[in-house]
């Protein structure tokens, strides 16, 4: 990985507001995962906003937590939010998701931002960024598949 983003992108027919309702809730999070990490959110399903700071359970081979906080946000076009975890000693990439209507639906695009995560270095020299690369590919499949149905 020679860039600080990785990013996927996939043509998926709903409308923007739709897509967009989906992933801006963290309690729905887990049903479209794609890497399988992803085991639930610690608070109750409302839809992120702009400083929303939201914890999720998670699971790599072993359990653990992360905290999120919304950075990007635009209505039913653009969130972002960065994850630290074990108290902010690790962490800092950034997943953000981008929308543009399309013929056909909405072009979804997301990305994984490590510029400004601590363990960068590792992070673009890891199996971490092709097996983040497949997560987000299955991810929007998911998202398709729960919207397209």
């Amino acid at each position: 990985m020679t860039s600080d983003q990785i990013s996927v992108e996939r043509t998926i027919a709903a409308t923007p507001d739709r897509i967009f309702a989906l992933i801006s809730d963290a309690g729905k999070h887990s049903s479209i995962d794609g890497s399988g990490t992803v085991r639930g959110t610690e608070e109750e399903s409302e839809p992120l906003v702009l400083g929303t700071t939201f914890g999720m359970q998670m699971h790599a081979g072993v359990g653990y937590r992360t905290s999120n906080t919304v950075i990007e946000f635009e209505q039913d076009r653009r969130i972002a939010w960065q994850t630290t975890g074990f108290g902010g000693v690790i962490g800092g990439r950034i997943w953000r998701y981008e929308l543009s209507p399309t013929d056909g639906g909405t072009l979804v695009r997301e990305t994984w931002d490590v510029s400004k995560d601590k363990q960068k270095f590792f992070l673009k020299h890891s199996r971490m960024a092709p097996a983040a690369k497949v997560g987000m590919r299955k991810t929007l499949e998911r998202i398709a598949e729960t919207l397209e149905a």
